[in-house]
């Protein structure tokens, strides 16, 4: 049985940072592409960062750019997302997937390409 369970979640305050983690277990984390979404209130899910199998490629959102960071350790099964100078607009579910599809670091594709997903950590920043 394929389980994602994130942490790290929280309120901040405008400027504000938390790091993000998604254990995994029941799959070979080395195996999948992963990726983090989110999704505001009304808002379709968007991706967020993702990463490559082995961790050598990386997107991350125009939205973000220069503030979050991904990452991921295989040996611990585990994703990253470090989030740095936090925004109102970054309020959000933030769920982590893991998908069998890579894009090549243009962007994480649609949310419908990752088969496994987390039940979500709840990220708000208040100005």
């Amino acid at each position: 049985q394929v389980q994602l369970v994130e942490s790290g979640g929280g309120s901040v305050q405008s400027g504000g940072s938390l790091r993000l983690s998604c254990t995994a277990s029941g799959l070979s984390f080395e195996d999948y592409a992963m990726g983090w979404f989110r999704q505001a209130p009304g808002k379709e899910r968007e991706g967020v960062s993702c990463i490559s199998w082995s961790g050598g490629s990386a997107y991350v959102a125009d939205s973000v750019e220069g503030r979050f960071a991904i990452s991921k350790d295989n040996a611990k099964n585990t994703l990253y997302l470090q989030m740095n100078s936090l925004k109102p607009e970054d309020t959000a579910m933030y769920y982590c997937a893991a998908g069998s599809a890579w894009y090549g670091g243009s962007w994480c594709g649609p949310p419908n390409d990752y088969n496994y997903w987390g039940q979500g950590t709840q990220v708000t920043v208040s100005s």
